[in-house]
């Protein structure tokens, strides 16, 4: 062969070899980069998944009335997460539960700055403010939902409760009656149309609010906590313990649920069972006079005045107005 051939064939055969090494480089080099995004996204799902889980968790834990630990879980959450209109309403959520209405009111109205077109939560926020007897705060809400909203049931709810707090019974029962209009399952609606209907003594409708309630939803306490208040007042205890206590199995940590029914129990004949019903709901929470003042009742009817005087005494250090 001629030397030139030999030296074009290895040229020829070389620039192939170079070649086929540029073809193959960036599939070799793709190899890692795919496997560091595959590894990117396992790390993202299971980023999402654990924080869904914490969320779950949380709010499992408020339907459990477990409110302190659902506090724990939500206040966990990364700061991202966390301010977001579904924690801060659920966080509010606990708080109500735990009559803690400062706080409930801080986290619900953060919730309404951060989605201002939230409605879901207003019903609860007015019913905080109606606990605080914050009129001019409450008639802001209630005209800043119907602005926002007209058809939304919420809304109609707001403005109940604002004419509720002005004590104009009959004027709220006609938005409550609005609100269940636009969604006939509002299970809180129903019951707060019920202590309406208590407030004007009308106990034959109140009744029957509380019972659509449980209809629309079993688990809602207030509702049996309703009735039971109802049979109370008309001396039916045996009623009246019966539906405090199916309260109590739905939200064992209520300390003013327990106050209820251990009240219910003294009166239909159950004193002992009722000192160890108040002594739980005193446990549950120590701040409620309430409880030690009715085992005081108690005691003086057992002839035990010495117990009676003990639980004055600490009632006294505790609320001063409540002895008197």
């Amino acid at each position: 062969a001629h030397p030139e051939e030999t030296q074009g064939n290895k040229l020829l055969h070389g620039s192939q070899s170079s070649m086929e090494k540029e073809e193959v480089t960036p599939t070799t080099l793709s190899l890692p980069r795919k496997k560091e995004e595959e590894l990117d996204r396992h790390a993202s799902i299971q980023e999402i998944l654990e924080l869904l889980c914490l969320m779950g968790a949380g709010y499992w834990k408020l339907c459990q009335y477990q409110c302190r630990e659902a506090l724990q879980l939500f206040q966990s959450l990364p700061q991202l997460h966390h301010n977001t209109g579904w924690v801060l309403h659920h966080e509010g959520r606990a708080h109500f539960e735990m009559a803690d209405y400062q706080n409930a009111q801080r986290c619900l109205e953060l919730m309404q700055r951060v989605e201002p077109h939230r409605m879901k939560g207003l019903e609860l926020l007015s019913t905080v403010l109606w606990q605080l007897k914050k009129e001019v705060e409450l008639a802001h809400l209630a005209q800043k939902a119907v602005d926002f909203d007209r058809l939304s049931p919420e809304a109609w709810c707001v403005v109940g409760n604002c004419f509720s707090l002005q004590k104009e019974h009959e004027t709220a029962l006609v938005f409550f009656s609005r609100s269940l209009q636009l969604d006939p399952s509002f299970t809180y609606v129903h019951t707060l149309s019920g202590y309406e209907y208590m407030a004007n003594e009308d106990f034959e409708k109140a009744v029957s609010c509380f019972r659509n309630a449980i209809r629309a939803d079993e688990r809602h306490y207030n509702a049996w906590y309703g009735i039971g208040a109802i049979y109370h007042r008309q001396e039916k205890y045996d009623l009246a313990e019966y539906h405090f206590q199916r309260a109590v199995s739905i939200n064992p940590q209520s300390s003013v649920l327990r106050c209820n029914l251990g009240m219910s129990q003294y009166s239909n004949g159950k004193a002992i069972q009722a000192l160890d019903t108040l002594a739980e709901a005193f446990r549950l929470d120590p701040h409620n006079p309430q409880a030690r003042f009715q085992r005081a009742t108690i005691y003086v009817s057992l002839n035990r005045p010495e117990d009676a005087l003990n639980e004055l005494e600490k009632v006294r250090d505790a609320a001063p107005r409540e002895a008197t």
